[in-house]
């Protein structure tokens, strides 16, 4: 690797892995459209229930909508809100831990009605071939049994006659967290043998407007289908309906912080659809029926979670409940067995000293001195190259018609001088996956969500409020959002400008241009980006620039 490479690699290691994540994604899943299913599953398609009907409603607002349909009041110490006696449709939760913004006590508002703009719900039901059997769908009026309000202690039961002899049953519990279970009972009070199939279906109106156009943290269609993890983009939704078959597994519509998940029941055959038709829509049906004879009942069961995707509950659901891979819900990337680890550990320091902004000061510091002999390697090895720049140059002038000979010399040069141009380079490559772990970590934790710092940093997961443009806040005026270009995106920065300057400048006049502008490029860039990343990006710049300074120093290299 050549000096520029090398100085590349040092000074650009974090910028290329936003830059990567920016503009780069990790391979697509293929699509299975109706175009590549096999003859057997067309005819099947055929006879089985059209379950993605979606109703045309006028919007109005979530109040009128809540106001205008008999509710259940849906309560724990976690979430808050109702399920429509209307379809029985789970359609109005909010998180009570979790508020909308840090100046308003307002809840997080998670799942919103139908007929809302930004309706978002969950579904549960049956089918049947051909549509033979009446069953209960979205307009549906639900009877309540019993207990009329739907805690940790007490589940509900809803009820609904067809008139022509069956009896539906929706026996729906709530956990203490996040975690309701659905059983569906069927009542066959005529005289012949019925056959049905479960399904359960989540519903999403729109894109939601917040959604983050990363891909560093995804958000979308999830699901995990015998084992395997499948994430899809909306608009790979909107482009091609996904038809997957498992024996195992979960499915759901996941935002950077929330969850909705379906898991059908463990070793039942079923067939998944992510689609978009008017809505978005993640479902599942069981490809085998269930049987109801004459004079008995049959149930089935699903788990749904409605979720905020807090680490230590998201671990214990997949534990628990045995739920395959369920700790995916939350993003951890490809250097998963790294980012993991990482938030344990500045939980730990967070819950240690009571600040999350500290917690990051302090794992940044501790990743400085695990690669601390790492670091002082490639140090040693920039130091040296960059003594014998002005040599580099004059040969350079010297050899500058005939490249045979300039290499020749160049070599003579590393010889004499023990320098090895690649040496520095595998030190630094090896620390990329850690940087990028705690860069990913952070980036995904809701932990650090309205976390405060010190002084103007009121919330780490959002961007540093204040703007040079009208002085950090001495001239009363707010700029537009890309004006914003705070105070802690300008120290970070300035702390890669100096670091440039450490390190050895490329002979090539546009290339030095190039570098001597990337500073300012991701001042820009990071002024939005969580002020929890420019945080750990400005100290981590900061300790770089000591233990290479003190590098410097020793091998008696001009730093200026």
């Amino acid at each position: 690797m050549d000096n520029k490479n090398l100085i590349a690699a040092l000074s650009l290691s974090l910028a290329i892995l936003i830059l990567w994540s920016i503009f780069f994604e990790a391979p697509k899943p293929v699509n299975k459209d109706t175009s590549q299913i096999s003859n057997k599953e067309k005819n099947e398609n055929k006879i089985t229930p059209n379950i993605n009907e979606t109703l045309k409603i006028k919007k109005i607002t979530r109040d009128e909508s809540l106001n205008k349909s008999t509710r259940i009041k849906v309560e724990n110490d976690s979430i808050i809100g109702s399920l429509s006696l209307e379809g029985g449709l789970i359609d109005d939760i909010s998180f009570k831990n979790h508020k909308q913004n840090i100046e308003n006590n307002k809840n997080v508002e998670f799942l919103n009605p139908a007929e809302t703009k930004n309706g978002f719900y969950v579904e549960t039901g049956w089918t049947s071939i051909n549509n033979k059997i009446v069953v209960p769908n979205k307009k549906s009026l639900w009877k309540i049994k019993g207990n009329k309000i739907l805690n940790a202690n007490q589940p509900i039961i809803l009820e609904w006659n067809n008139n022509n002899g069956i009896i539906f049953n929706k026996i729906i519990e709530l956990d203490d967290k996040y975690l309701f279970k659905i059983t569906q009972k069927v009542q066959n009070n005529t005289k012949d043998t019925i056959e049905l199939y479960p399904y359960a279906q989540i519903t999403r109106n729109k894109i939601p407007e917040d959604i983050q156009n990363f891909y560093i943290s995804h958000e979308g269609f999830i699901g995990v289908f015998d084992e395997e993890l499948k994430e899809d983009d909306y608009d790979d939704i909107k482009d091609s309906k996904l038809i997957r078959e498992a024996n195992n597994g979960w499915l759901g519509i996941t935002d950077k912080y929330w969850i909705a998940a379906l898991v059908p029941k463990k070793g039942e055959n079923f067939k998944s659809t992510f689609l978009y038709k008017d809505a978005f829509k993640a479902n599942y049906i069981l490809n085998n029926p269930t049987t109801v004879k004459p004079n008995s009942n049959n149930t089935n069961d699903v788990q749904l979670f409605v979720a905020a995707k807090e680490v230590d509950t998201i671990d214990s659901y997949a534990a628990n409940q045995n739920i395959d891979k369920f700790d995916l819900v939350i993003d951890w990337g490809w250097f998963y067995f790294f980012t993991k680890p990482l938030f344990f550990i500045i939980d730990y320091l967070f819950k240690y000293s009571g600040n999350f902004g500290i917690a990051i000061v302090i794992i940044t510091i501790g990743i400085r001195l695990i690669f601390f002999p790492l670091a002082n390697y490639s140090f040693r090895s920039m130091a040296k190259m960059k003594a014998v720049q002005p040599e580099m140059v004059r040969l350079k002038e010297l050899h500058k018609d005939d490249k045979v000979k300039l290499q020749q010399a160049m070599m003579a040069l590393y010889r004499k001088e023990k320098i090895n141009p690649a040496s520095g380079c595998l030190p630094v490559l090896i620390q990329i996956p850690f940087f990028f772990a705690i860069y990913k970590m952070l980036f995904i934790s809701l932990e650090m969500r309205h976390q405060p710092f010190f002084g103007w940093i009121k919330d780490l997961s959002d961007k540093d409020p204040t703007s040079i443009f009208n002085l950090f806040g001495l001239i009363p005026w707010d700029p537009p959002s890309f004006l914003i270009i705070g105070i802690w995106p300008i120290l970070m920065g300035l702390s890669m400008w100096v670091q440039q300057k450490l390190n050895p400048a490329p002979a090539d006049p546009i290339q030095a241009k190039i570098f001597a502008f990337f500073p300012v490029f991701l001042t820009i860039i990071l002024a939005s980006f969580p002020s929890g990343l420019v945080v750990y990006w400005t100290v981590n710049n900061i300790l770089t620039i000591a233990q290479q300074w003190v590098i410097m120093r020793k091998t008696k290299v001009k730093t200026n």
